[in-house]
């Protein structure tokens, strides 16, 4: 797939302490810092372009339960290689983890020093993948960790993020289905891949098995976090052409939204308070 196969381009997160958050993303996940100022530092894995920004907030809350925001941002991994690097590194560092093969793709869990959810995933060839009446076929399986960990010579080590590691999608607390499917689909642009039950959505471009996730799984008519607590605090999809982002913002305008201005980027919140920059 071409890099434009994989839209969430920037996550920006708020934490509580920078220096801690740092050494989490460093240590364990694999970051190297971009760019750092005394409240933001800026992470990535080719050492050219930032995946993920962290910003340290003057007065903070703790991550709030039972509220919409972040479920997880994914990290993909170019290579099942890499997914059993990174396993055999968390259980080294003792990492409390969850595991599952979702078919078209295995995953690795866990959460931030915040509380922030992250899903370490690599994908299986998208030939291999099942679609039924336009969507493609997903579950929640048990991980054959063993397996996975077959891949690996013995002596092979993790070594950081590689380079063509991406942001590969991001999975949201909503309050209400009905009116994400309003926002995501008829604003933004992006088409059901699978209904999960009917309290989950997935959503792609180009029948990717998902770019966004929505959920309801913090309850129905989720409270919004509030602006200090740590969490989610934007981040950016990527059109192909200005055209189609420009679509976008006319869509989202004609079903109410407010569509903020500032420069070549053009941000949005959907009912639930997740923020999004539009950008080609």
């Amino acid at each position: 797939m071409k890099f434009q196969s994989y839209p969430i381009q920037h996550v920006e997160l708020k934490v509580e302490n920078l220096e801690r958050s740092i050494s989490f993303y460093k240590k364990v996940i694999g970051f190297s810092v971009l760019e750092k100022t005394e409240k933001e530092a800026f992470l990535t894995a080719d050492g050219e372009t930032s995946l993920l920004s962290l910003k340290e907030l003057e007065h903070y809350s703790p991550k709030q339960g039972k509220t919409t925001g972040l479920y997880h941002f994914a990290i993909l991994l170019p290579e099942r290689m890499y997914l059993a690097l990174i396993l055999k590194h968390f259980l080294k560092q003792g990492i409390e983890l969850g595991a599952s093969d979702h078919l078209v793709s295995e995953a690795l869990y866990l959460s931030d020093p915040d509380g922030n959810g992250i899903e370490v995933y690599a994908d299986r060839d998208s030939s291999t993948w099942k679609w039924q009446n336009n969507e493609v076929i997903m579950d929640t399986k048990p991980l054959d960790g063993h397996n996975l960990l077959n891949e690996l010579p013995k002596d092979e080590e993790w070594k950081g993020l590689p380079h063509k590691t991406l942001i590969g999608h991001i999975h949201l607390h909503v309050r209400n289905l009905e009116e994400a499917e309003k926002f995501y689909k008829e604003g933004l642009g992006l088409d059901i891949v699978t209904n999960y039950g009917g309290h989950a959505l997935f959503l792609s471009f180009h029948r990717y098995h998902h770019h966004i996730g929505v959920n309801v799984w913090a309850g129905k008519d989720a409270k919004n976090p509030k602006p200090e607590h740590v969490g989610l605090k934007s981040f950016t999809l990527f059109y192909d052409t200005k055209e189609q982002r420009d679509k976008a913002i006319e869509r989202l305008i004609s079903l109410g939204f407010h569509v903020k201005e500032q420069g070549d980027v053009f941000t949005v919140e959907d009912e639930s308070g997740n923020r999004i920059k539009l950008v080609f």
